[in-house]
């Protein structure tokens, strides 16, 4: 039997994603109904410029008072789609302390503040879901909190920003360079006028450490992320991973150590082979493996960003929550039990592929190869060729720590033999 009392929701942001669920909430609002089990109303919408032409979103809702809506006292729900630490943080913990559960896409606070906004949700025995703020449509967050909750997860691994996956999955299709993927990229939506948190990894580094916290169950923050961007990959570095079998993805990995008694969280770009899945990720998509004990591994695959994917992700959140409020019941709440300590990047153990550009003389490989050797480093393949007295020496290692690595690049500049690094990039997915 129905519930009649409608369940009212606050909307706060309407942005490309805010309109969107806006637009379904106010269409679909029979389906949602019959799902949930009550009426779900959408009772205001917070914005910062109310003067603008909005498609399908009742003028009448719009407000740009944000705090009074979540302070109202009859709202059942907040959804908050306007990203960033403030507001978004104060309008968040004040819809908690008036009775409301609250649906998130905000990735950069909850990999900030994730530990504090579960503490005030639970204080309030109200709910906090944010499957939008982690690859957009797809399902990962909930897959991750409750179907394996009773499986014990090893590694993520994954490409969890379309724009990085876009610029680089053209120089690799077209030879383009990265300035001229980016300004593709622009043209067509994909990266913001200002792309810093896309392409330095912010934006992946947040994502990471939201699933390193769920998968691992410990409290991970963006600060405890390894993260290195793309601007720095070049056309050279693509055409070394052809050579190889290999393409260049931005990868998001955490992975539990295999003694058990810590995590790592990093993000960075990897040559990964062709014959890997995530190789065939291709323009703006997303994709992520889990690996975990009894499951084994699973793909999960889709569109990572985007008004209408991204607001399915919500929708399927709110339908989530309400169903909560009609039955008095919450969801799952923050599990950080193992307490596991984040391993500094140092401790993480992977592979390099090295360029260098050396003498072309005898002696010159002898001398690398005793580099790699007094900093415990083995080598597993080594390429040379050169003429006119220049030469370029491609080395790719066996797996060790990466703070030994480190070291032995830096030593490898020191020898005057070596006139310089033209590339470093790690090699993952084997």
């Amino acid at each position: 039997m129905m519930r009649t009392r409608p369940l009212k929701v606050a909307l706060l942001g309407c942005g490309v994603v805010g309109s969107e669920v806006a637009r379904i909430m106010t269409t679909h609002a029979d389906d949602l109904a019959a799902r949930v089990g009550a009426p779900v109303e959408l009772a205001g919408i917070a914005v910062r410029r109310p003067g603008r032409v909005r498609d399908g979103v009742p003028e009448e809702l719009i407000t740009t008072d944000a705090m009074a809506l979540v302070k109202r006292g009859d709202i059942d729900v907040v959804i908050e789609v306007i990203g960033g630490i403030e507001p978004a943080r104060g309008l968040i913990t004040t819809a908690f302390e008036h009775g409301a559960s609250v649906v998130s896409a905000n990735k950069a606070l909850l990999a900030e503040e994730g530990a504090a906004l579960h503490a005030a949700a639970e204080q309030r025995g109200t709910d906090l879901y944010y499957e939008a703020a982690v690859a957009g449509a797809i399902p990962l967050v909930r897959p991750l909190r409750e179907s394996m909750a009773g499986d014990k997860v090893n590694r993520v691994l994954g490409i969890v920003n379309g724009t990085t996956n876009f610029i680089l999955d053209k120089m690799d299709t077209s030879g383009a360079g990265y300035s001229e993927a980016l300004d593709e990229a622009t043209a067509l939506g994909y990266a913001e006028a200002d792309p810093t948190a896309d392409v330095e990894g912010f934006d992946a580094a947040a994502k990471a450490a939201i699933l390193a916290g769920i998968a691992f169950h410990t409290r991970v923050t963006i600060d405890d992320v390894h993260r290195e961007g793309i601007t720095e990959v070049t056309a050279a570095d693509i055409a070394s991973a052809k050579r190889m079998g290999c393409t260049v993805k931005l990868l998001a990995i955490c992975e539990r150590a295999a003694d058990g008694r810590s995590v790592t969280a990093r993000v960075h770009p990897a040559m990964i082979p062709l014959s890997h899945p995530l190789a065939s990720v291709r323009e703006a998509y997303n994709a992520v493996f889990i690996e975990a004990d009894a499951a084994g591994q699973l793909m999960f695959y889709g569109p990572g960003a985007g008004g209408s994917p991204t607001a399915s992700a919500v929708l399927g959140d709110l339908v989530a929550v309400c169903r909560n409020k009609v039955n008095e019941a919450t969801g799952p709440g923050e599990s950080a039990y193992t307490q596991l300590p984040v391993s500094p990047m140092g401790e993480v153990v992977t592979r390099y592929h090295i360029s260098l550009d050396v003498a072309d003389k005898s002696g010159v490989l002898a001398q690398v190869a005793t580099v790699f050797a007094e900093h415990g480093v083995s080598i597993d393949t080594v390429r040379q060729q050169g003429k006119d007295g220049e030469a370029s020496l491609v080395v790719v290692t066996h797996r060790a720590p990466d703070a030994a690595l480190s070291a032995t690049v830096e030593a490898l500049r020191r020898l005057e033999t070596v006139r310089g690094v033209a590339s470093i990039m790690r090699v993952e997915g084997e």
